[in-house]
């Protein structure tokens, strides 16, 4: 059972709330989350904009803030097109099973601390179950069924890979996410969102758990499907990925999913590691934390969710597109095994301090060791590939290997233009027709001239 500051047990404070302030709160986070993503979509374009020396939206409202309303309007009253072999309902609920759980997520998230709304005495948050940590997981998991069944339904085939990649998309870097999760659970020692912010009030966990917040950072632009990790969708490959058939509003609601779960999991980021509602250090201590009370907190909430939010649009303009295969090995074969890794260290970390009493310091100072330790062996390391460079055969970045060193390519003779449509090989003084030179059609001097087999025009 978590406790605020003035020990009001969060649980059985959310449990005596009246039904007018349950729906109020579930107007007021729908509401929100709508307005996130129109302020996104409108942030995101600007400061992209930004990046490229440009102007972007400025017409429509003041600085172009309307804009995004504008294109949601122009979007909900397009004309509806269903495909002819595209599977009538699974086509039609696919789009609605991916929002549905983008807004679900977003309930056991903690925003503020006990206030007051209208007389009631509540917290910002619309339920605190045990689980919390785990309802996340859970219904960003489900949101993705929505990509894959609107793949498969809509009966083509560039829908239909958009939609299995992100499958393994996701089973990839849900695995890593949920390692890093562990670790802060391990540390806060509770699965309650609110009781992982209580559990940060004498240190923010992203600085005691680094490759924690390192592992989740790149998870979560994996799992919401954000460039680099943008595979499900990839335009220069999949025709727009597994929306390519869907139109009008349906479209747009994969849209609004989509900047929901940025949303949410950066809300997330948040209360993990950057200690939720709570404000900054120098703030903290302002007043006695009087600025950890009332309605502020939720003003550091927000700022801290909007900083998680320009680091997606920050990655989105700064780094290309990963190849599958780069994709997929970062996945597996560093995010995992690091995550795996690291929450055995903290698993030991924690039981040395409750079983031996070793403090803090020391284990700073054995950690310092190990890393001096690992980093001298990086940087030996390429000292022996050095060495053995001239006897081993050279290979590219990626899996596939360079051609043989001796491979000699012969030289194409070069090929000029003289008067009357003829050529002539350099270092030859015998005039070919161009047609029997090329071995295909040559296109004359003159505009719009070409000449036949022969050579004549």
């Amino acid at each position: 059972m978590t406790r605020l500051a003035q020990g009001t047990p969060v649980q059985e404070l959310l449990a005596d709330d009246p039904l007018w302030l349950i729906i109020g709160k579930v107007i007021a986070i729908f509401a929100l989350l709508v307005v996130m993503t129109l302020f996104m979509i409108w942030f995101e374009r600007r400061v992209v904009a930004r990046m490229q020396h440009r102007i972007g939206p400025n017409r429509v409202g003041p600085f172009g803030m309307l804009q995004s309303l504008a294109d949601g309007l122009k979007l909900a009253f397009k004309e509806d097109i269903r495909p002819v072999l595209a599977d009538k309902w699974v086509y039609f609920l696919a789009p609605v099973i991916s929002t549905i759980p983008a807004f679900l997520a977003f309930a056991v998230i903690p925003m503020g601390p006990e206030v007051s709304i209208f007389g009631e005495r509540t917290a910002l948050q619309l339920v605190d179950l045990p689980v919390g940590v785990l309802v996340v997981l859970a219904v960003a998991a489900v949101g993705v069924y929505g990509i894959v069944l609107s793949g498969w339904s809509s009966g083509s085939p560039y829908p239909l890979l958009g939609s299995l990649r992100s499958a393994a998309q996701v089973i990839s870097y849900e695995i890593a996410m949920g390692l890093a999760i562990v670790s802060v659970v391990l540390y806060s020692g509770t699965l309650s969102t609110a009781g992982i912010v209580e559990a940060q009030a004498h240190g923010w966990f992203f600085w005691l758990l680094p490759i924690s917040f390192v592992i989740y950072m790149a998870s979560m632009v994996g799992e919401t499907n954000r460039a680099p990790f943008d595979l499900p969708e990839a335009e220069s490959e999949l025709v727009g990925g597994f929306h390519t058939e869907y139109s009008s509003l349906k479209f747009a609601l994969f849209f609004l999913s989509e900047y929901i779960n940025m949303v949410t999991v950066s809300a997330l980021a948040t209360t993990l590691f950057f200690g939720g509602w709570r404000a900054p250090w120098p703030l903290s201590a302002v007043g006695d934390g009087v600025l950890n009370t009332g309605w502020w907190p939720l003003l550091w909430f927000l700022g801290k969710t909007l900083f998680f939010l320009f680091v997606f649009i920050w990655l989105r303009g700064t780094l290309p597109r990963l190849r599958y295969d780069q994709f997929m090995r970062l996945g597996w074969k560093v995010l995992v095994p690091v995550a795996l890794l690291w929450f055995l260290a903290v698993s030991t970390i924690r039981a040395l301090r409750t079983t031996q009493g070793i403090t803090s310091q020391q284990i700073l100072i054995v950690g310092g060791i190990l890393l001096v330790a690992l980093l001298l062996v990086t940087f030996l390391l390429p000292d022996r590939a050095v060495r053995h460079e001239e006897t081993e055969l050279p290979v590219s970045g990626s899996d596939y290997p360079l051609p043989p060193p001796d491979l000699k390519v012969p030289r194409t003779p070069r090929v000029r233009r003289e008067l009357g449509g003829r050529h002539h090989r350099e270092g030859e003084g015998d005039s070919v027709p161009a047609a029997q030179d090329t071995g295909r059609t040559a296109i004359g001097s003159g505009p719009g001239r070409k000449e036949d087999g022969d050579g004549t025009p």
